[in-house]
């Protein structure tokens, strides 16, 4: 372990309420810490992940907009966390100025673009790396709802189960009400080993209220965690969930409420463009205080 100190940020993503959203801690000079350090610093946080930043690899851009970035939960590094990255962006923006950002992940490069919302309040948009979309077999479902303590008739058929990735990988679960989506208790050790078998960051589980607008939940037990409040790399694997069953068409923008059902409201918007097959998410990022 590094003696060397390390100032932590704590910010929360996809709001503009400090009470709301979900919190991420941002390290912006990570330049000191070694894996065990992020670790324990991660752990000592608690918060599902917090952002680790050091010198871009060369080439990738310029000092002060370009950065090497790791995610760690309060257990272990992840490869990739949407509401980190829209946290760490905001914090750099209100330090450095606005504008483009590119980030070096372990699953790849993710510009993201910090400009002021009408308001004034840092909204930051990443633009994930290329997603994909692959079947989940029966007996996969069938296991999932069992650790959820969800039955089959739980499921809206209109949108099948899936597998979906942008940076991390889940599992989409559409609930067939409201009702099913707002009643979570899972059995958490058994979804945690079902996730880790199948290398999952998170379960996604939504409701459509519209054609645009869905309400998520994501249970994060492989991380430590019971919920995410708000899933930046799932809304962005949703995203790309929805253009592959043509649910939205090749171009769409999407509204998704997170954290209604813990106190800890946070809205992402999803955008999905005819030219690109990569998915971009947005939302504001505010310090916390006190």
């Amino acid at each position: 372990m590094t003696e060397s100190p390390a100032t932590v940020l704590r910010y929360t993503a996809f709001t503009t309420d400090p009470g709301g959203g979900n919190p991420a801690g941002i390290v912006l000079d990570a330049s000191g810490l070694d894996e065990a350090d992020m670790l324990a610093i991660a752990a000592d946080i608690g918060y599902s992940e917090t952002a680790f930043l050091t010198g871009p690899p060369e080439g990738l851009g310029e000092p002060g907009r370009a950065f090497t970035v790791r995610y760690f939960s309060p257990k272990a590094e992840v490869s990739f966390c949407g509401h980190a990255t829209v946290a760490a962006a905001v914090a750099l923006a209100e330090r450095h100025g606005p504008g483009a950002l590119t980030f070096a992940t372990p699953v790849g490069v993710v510009p993201v673009e910090v400009a002021p919302a009408e308001d004034g309040t840092p909204r930051a948009t990443l633009t994930s790396v290329e997603p994909s979309v692959q079947d989940a077999g029966a007996d996969e479902v069938a296991e999932a709802l069992a650790a959820l303590r969800w039955d089959a008739a739980d499921l809206d058929p209109a949108l099948p189960p899936r597998f979906a990735f942008a940076g991390a990988r889940h599992l989409v679960l559409a609930a067939a009400t409201r009702a099913r989506l707002a009643d979570l208790d899972y059995d958490f050790d058994r979804l945690a080993a079902f996730m880790t078998a199948r290398d999952l960051t998170t379960v996604q589980l939504v409701w459509r209220e519209s054609e645009r607008v869905f309400h998520v939940r994501d249970p994060f037990p492989v991380g430590g965690v019971v919920e995410d409040p708000a899933t930046g790399a799932a809304a962005a694997a949703f995203g790309a969930y929805l253009r592959e069953r043509g649910e939205v068409g090749d171009a769409a923008t999407l509204t998704l409420h997170q954290g209604d059902d813990m106190g800890r409201p946070g809205v992402l918007t999803v955008e999905l463009r005819a030219d690109d097959p990569r998915v971009r998410v947005s939302g504001a990022a505010v310090p916390i205080t006190g």
